[in-house]
């Protein structure tokens, strides 16, 4: 298959049309910083660099991608079972935003390269429900770290309880070999004076000469980090943009969990922390953001930083997959899915004759769909031209609501 010519990139649109266009095992780190379901609204203020961005950190079933509903259904119960669970323990928003993540989370996942890795960024609002659906997509056994970013702030006067000044970062490997440049990451020991028998274990076969070279070069981070400041301490770092993270952060991150040339992913890019961070690392990245000020910020930060300001790119349109074969819409297509479905209409479910079935797209090519037999279908006459454009989740409900009528009818001898 071809290969996607890859250039630095900033998309701004859906993030999940993004990552449905792109290749399969194309990227090599996914770093994450998603909303929170805080229920809040983050805006820039005014004079910032980043003015009049923003968002709603709210979520509703408005934010869910009706296209790809369906599909992640389909793709597994017990997932869907675990986010309905969820809206009852908490509440529906709750519920929809695992959905939104849900779907997304499982593009991310195909397009991560088998030694890749992920790091998801949240607060403890949502934390202990994304990890669940971690440990599901990627597998319990690929959980690597749980980080813990610890910062300092005021309180408030009125505080019932510990200030909360903390992120999570959950990392993830998508197999069972990963990239970890320690040496990368090293920070100094606090204090270097102490005795080479305090630090490591001895028993291993170490030298002193092996124990002070070490010592010289620093110590790995424990999963806490407490040394790196938040963004609204640095004057020069600051855009102003909601939510913003250190590039510190970051390339401890990237550094650690990526190789020069690597690929690196942010589908939440905002200001573009990572892509900066990557670029300044040797890093190749895709940054993606519904938030046009983000190309806009993206442009300043990276011109502020000589040199740096090349082969990038900003784009509204959805990339095309190479690594699929283009299958236009045939009869030995249409007899294959036949077969598949086992001559049954793919939405309600009766028997036809092949001629009576006609191939239509699952997700239509405005939202990144295109002509894969893993996007086809067959539906009846009925079921495809209520469908229309709209996604399978509208036909779904359509034929419910068509059969509860008809009972409802026949209870009553209508």
């Amino acid at each position: 298959m071809a290969k996607q010519t890859f250039r630095n990139t900033l998309y701004t649109l859906d993030n999940l049309y993004v990552l449905s266009g792109l290749n399969s095992e194309s990227v090599d780190l996914i770093y994450l910083d998603p909303p929170f379901n805080t229920k809040r609204t983050y805006s820039a203020p005014i004079g910032s660099k980043a003015a009049g961005a923003g968002f709603k950190d709210m979520w509703t079933w408005k934010d869910v991608d009706e296209y790809y509903l369906d599909s992640l259904a389909e793709r597994s119960s017990a997932l869907t079972k675990f986010i309905a669970s969820a809206g009852e323990i908490h509440d529906k928003p709750m519920m929809a935003y695992l959905t939104y993540m849900s779907q997304r989370l499982v593009e991310m996942y195909r397009i991560l390269k088998e030694s890749g890795s992920l790091y998801l960024h949240c607060d403890p609002t949502a934390s202990h429900y994304l990890k669940i659906l971690l440990d599901f997509l990627f597998g319990k056994n690929n959980y690597r770290n749980e980080i813990i970013w610890c910062y300092t702030g005021p309180g408030s006067p009125r505080m019932r309880q510990f200030n909360r000044k903390s992120d999570h970062i959950f990392w993830y490997s998508k197999g069972n070999t990963w990239t970890f440049n320690k040496d990368a990451v090293r920070m100094p020991y606090k204090d270097k004076n102490q005795t080479f028998r305090k630090i490591f274990d001895t028993k291993g076969g170490w030298t002193e000469e092996d124990v002070e070279e070490l010592r010289g070069k620093g110590k790995v981070p424990e999963n806490w980090w407490t040394d790196i400041a938040i963004v609204a301490r640095s004057k020069h770092e600051r855009t102003g943009y909601p939510t913003q993270k250190p590039l510190k952060l970051l390339k401890r991150i990237i550094g650690a969990s990526s190789n020069e040339g690597d690929i690196v992913l942010d589908p939440f890019c905002g200001c573009a922390t990572t892509c900066v961070a990557a670029q300044q690392l040797g890093r190749k990245w895709i940054g993606i953001d519904i938030e046009k000020q983000a190309a806009k910020v993206l442009v300043q930060r990276l011109s502020d930083d000589a040199g740096l300001f090349k082969d990038f790119i900003a784009t509204n349109q959805i990339p095309k997959r190479s690594d699929l074969k283009i299958v236009p819409p045939s009869s030995s297509v249409k007899e294959q899915l036949y077969k598949e479905q086992k001559g049954k209409c793919n939405a309600c479910g009766e028997d036809f004759k092949v001629w009576n079935l006609e191939i239509d797209h699952v997700i239509p090519a405005a939202k990144g769909g295109g002509d894969y037999c893993e996007n086809y279908q067959l539906l009846c006459g009925s079921c495809n031209k209520i469908k229309g454009d709209r996604p399978m989740e509208y036909l779904r409900l359509k034929i419910e609501t068509r059969e509860r009528t008809m009972k409802t009818k026949v209870f009553f001898g209508e």
